[in-house]
């Protein structure tokens, strides 16, 4: 599988990602997964300390252990769980993020972190503090290189301003664009790279589309244009390839793109995945029809 550069780091990951949040925590099927993607050359596994109140990093390290030299291993940090597990609420602050990293290595059962997250973010938070936390935890070794999972585009300058990232994890897809005018430029032009995530749109945009249209719409789209758009699409990409394929593809269409991150629940969904990045790339007439019917968008909230 073909491989791009995180950023400025040395990093080097393969074009599809794992998102581990959706595995499960049956340890012999998530580990069936996770082998896997690994069969098929994929080296980027993305878990957080939020998911299964942990034991989704438990269980990425033990099915990584064997090959950890191997892999890039991103996690994230941010989220607290309250005590009886209700909830949780946010603290960005240099005490969490220092004591919270001790934790996940544990959990991951490793030395250090490839790419540690901000899992999150607001304009209010002490940001300065935030990234002097990550810098110190790359001076002492527990983590190479640090980046932040946002979609709020005030929040992504500043750190842009301020801060050595190499990467910005963000949703983007075919059904949301919003990225493109706003954001996508910026970390293109400081060299920054953007892992994404949500590439099928809940589903939308792979061969079951019709199946998965709510009454609620996505996005900027309601029922009844995606009922429209979708079937159009298809039409006029799809005749001879997978809607799963022209979903990806359209995301390392972008030069901003380093890795898709597409979860899976079982191995053939992996398998399907690896195919459809496998595949060949969208031509400039492609990725031209798909803007032309498909929606421009920008963020209205969380700048």
């Amino acid at each position: 599988m073909n491989k791009r550069k995180l950023g400025n780091s040395d990093l080097w990951v393969t074009e599809l990602g794992l998102g581990c949040m959706s595995i499960g925590t049956e340890e012999k099927t998530a580990r069936e997964i996770i082998e896997t993607a690994l069969d098929e050359g994929i080296n980027y596994f993305d878990t957080a300390d939020l998911y299964d109140f942990g034991e989704n990093e438990k269980i990425v390290g033990a099915a990584l252990k064997e090959v950890r030299e191997k892999v890039i291993i991103a996690t994230k940090v941010g989220n607290r769980w309250k005590s009886d597990r209700t909830g949780w609420s946010w603290d960005p602050s240099k005490s969490y993020i220092k004591e919270a990293v001790k934790q996940s290595l544990k959990r991951l059962n490793t030395d250090y972190i490839d790419l540690y997250q901000l899992h999150g973010g607001t304009i209010e938070d002490s940001i300065d503090e935030t990234i002097e936390a990550f810098e110190e935890l790359k001076s002492e070794g527990f983590i190479r290189y640090y980046g932040i999972s946002s979609i709020r585009p005030n929040v992504i300058r500043e750190y842009v301003k301020k801060s050595q990232l190499v990467s910005v994890m963000m949703q983007y897809s075919i059904l949301d664009r919003r990225p493109e005018e706003e954001v996508l430029p910026i970390l293109h032009e400081h060299g920054i790279s953007v892992v994404t995530r949500g590439p099928l749109a809940k589903g939308l945009l792979s061969d079951k589309m019709l199946e998965k249209v709510s009454q609620k719409g996505y996005q900027d789209y309601s029922r009844k244009e995606l009922l429209d758009v979708l079937p159009a699409l298809k039409d006029k990409l799809a005749a001879d390839r997978s809607f799963t394929e022209i979903a990806l593809q359209y995301n390392l269409a972008h030069p901003a793109v380093a890795t898709v991150i597409a979860g899976a629940s079982s191995p053939e969904q992996v398998r399907s995945n690896a195919r459809s990045v496998r595949s060949q790339p969208l031509t400039e007439e492609e990725v031209t029809i798909i803007k032309e019917t498909s929606k421009a968008a920008t963020y209205k909230e969380h700048r």
